[in-house]
């Protein structure tokens, strides 16, 4: 409500003159004052009504301007990062090569261990900044679009390595982990019996990692196609059957919390440490070398797109750029270790597709996702995924995309991972004659199956038969190849063991913590660590090696 004063007129005074001595609009006053006629007239001795003072742009002008708010540093990426020349004129206390899943998870708990401290905390990588998340997590991607984009962005290392076909690197932030399939089962405990750590710690530690990661089995309930192969499953003795735990963060947004990024990442892990604790993060920077100083690790030579070369100092440097690129590191860096780049193991895979009568599902058909574990009388693994039909995907399906129509068969994809032999002969090794752009000897790789491993495939093919006359989904030509075909090596992306820890440094890398023997300061963290990885995908284990190296190291600095 707008306010006004009072003014007593003065001998001489009229509406007009009060108006020009006041600065007022004529009109504003004969408003105000309707009982007086004329603005000419006298009004000696009267009281005239007069508009507030404050008039709207005396008010405007009287309020303060805000300070224009700039942000103290611009943000190029939607993560910070660090120049090479920055870094190299540091000194770090932990310097992390690689950013895939030891990566990440070293860094994340590092972070979450080093928050209110000073420690400083240095991560290089050789990619790219291709995507901010899983790819499965961009709504433009359906399961076509992801194979052939990650066919883009990844190198097809196997071409060069004819006993390593299969083998494709992804040099990006995040490495493999945007691209992979989420399935994250546990190591069995025939398998790490053998192993330098207890059970009873790994346990903890894979128990940290399955929190980290959101591990899941919750993505099958209510699939009408996972109950009925299920039970289909066990009345045909496979009574350990189990729905796929998958990395998958199901909880709903509330409470202004975002859960976005349903399936897991290692973006995910730098996200959480950069929450926790400001880290340096340098891109399209190849690692080189380890440097060396009386007798410990001193830091790493990086080289730059642009070819120009980097020493960045630390105190403790740790390896996790993947099976194929840590141990080339190594081996280029004139590391000493009779069991450096040896003992590399893989999965034999085996792959089928069946069909399923699209009449025995009811018509809300799910997502299928079954796992037939690895035992002490079955050194292998069974995976049954889908369903898929000539319509679509039934198993990744973006909201956006027409649901798949209803169609008379379903589609039934199996695969088979099984258990190879870790021997010293399957090896990666460098070849002086070959050298990559920036001067590096590239690496070549024995690698062939074991009589053992040989015997465990023919298992695994007559399994995967079995499992399909179990569940009435007989197996068909798959693009043309044979009902059952095998999977050349290197082609599930699992090769570890490269860097395998133990006691023994005449068979072994690195230590029960991933320090690599008679080396203080320089650690692995990666697939390369793992002494076998069985018939699983050793991700999980990876992450929860890699938190157990992170607290060895944190506890030690």
């Amino acid at each position: 409500m707008n306010t006004i004063r009072i003014y007593i007129a003065n001998d001489g005074d009229s509406l007009r003159s009060i108006a020009d001595k006041s600065g007022i609009k004529i009109n504003e006053i004969l408003l105000l004052n309707p009982d007086i006629p004329s603005p000419d007239l006298g009004v000696a001795g009267k009281a005239i009504k007069l508009p507030s003072s404050q008039r709207p742009d005396t008010v405007l002008n009287s309020i303060p301007l805000c300070s224009p708010i700039h942000p103290s540093e611009y943000l190029h990426q939607w993560i910070t990062l660090t120049s090479l020349e920055e870094m190299e004129q540091a000194s770090y206390d932990v310097l992390i090569v690689g950013t895939g899943a030891g990566g990440g998870s070293v860094l994340r708990r590092l972070c979450e261990r080093w928050r209110n401290t000073n420690k400083r905390i240095g991560i290089v990588e050789t990619g790219d900044l291709i995507l901010p998340t899983h790819a499965r997590n961009i709504a433009t991607m359906d399961s076509t679009r992801l194979n052939n984009f990650f066919g883009t962005v990844s190198d097809p290392i196997g071409n060069e390595l004819p006993m390593f076909s299969g083998a494709r690197v992804v040099n990006a932030l995040g490495g493999k982990t945007i691209f992979w399939g989420l399935v994250t089962p546990r190591l069995p405990v025939s398998d790490l019996l053998h192993w330098p750590v207890p059970i009873e710690e790994m346990d903890y530690y894979y128990r940290l990692a399955e929190q980290a990661m959101d591990i899941t089995n919750a993505y099958f309930k209510g699939s009408a196609i996972q109950s009925i192969l299920l039970e289909r499953l066990r009345k045909g003795g496979y009574y350990e059957a189990m729905n796929f735990p998958l990395a998958v963060d199901m909880q709903p947004l509330k409470d202004g919390e975002i859960h976005s990024n349903v399936n897991w990442s290692s973006i995910n892990f730098l996200a959480y440490a950069l929450f926790r604790k400001r880290f340096d993060l340098a891109i399209r920077a190849q690692a080189a070398q380890i440097l060396i100083e009386n007798g410990k690790a001193a830091g790493v030579k990086v080289i730059s797109r642009e070819k120009k070369t980097y020493h960045l100092k630390a105190k403790t440097v740790v390896l996790s750029a993947g099976t194929l690129a840590s141990t080339r590191i190594l081996l280029n860096s004139g590391i000493k270790g009779g069991a450096i780049g040896h003992y590399l193991v893989d999965h034999s895979c085996l792959s089928a597709v069946g069909k399923l009568d699209r009449r025995e599902i009811p018509e809300k058909v799910g997502t299928l996702g079954i796992i037939i574990p690895q035992a002490e009388a079955r050194p292998y693994q069974i995976q049954i995924g889908g369903p898929f039909g000539l319509q679509g995907d039934y198993f990744w399906h973006q909201p956006y995309q027409e649901k798949p129509m209803l169609e008379e068969e379903l589609l039934v994809g199996f695969s088979g991972y099984g258990v190879v032999e870790a021997r010293y002969e399957n090896m990666i090794y460098l070849d002086p004659t070959r050298k990559d752009e920036y001067g590096i000897p590239k690496i070549q790789v024995n690698y062939s199956y074991s009589d053992k491993d040989k015997e465990i495939i023919h298992q695994m093919y007559t399994a995967i038969e079995k499992t399909s006359a179990i569940l009435n989904t007989p197996i068909d030509m798959k693009n043309g190849l044979p009902k059952i075909c095998m999977n050349p090596p290197g082609s599930d992306f699992h090769e570890a063991g490269t860097c395998r820890m133990g006691d023994d440094p005449l068979t072994s890398s690195a230590n029960r913590y991933g320090q690599i023997h008679n080396v203080p300061g320089l650690f692995v963290a990666d697939n390369s660590l793992l002494p076998s990885i069985g018939g699983v995908n050793p991700t999980l284990t990876t992450v929860a090696m890699a938190i157990r190296t992170a607290d060895y190291i944190a506890s030690e600095h």
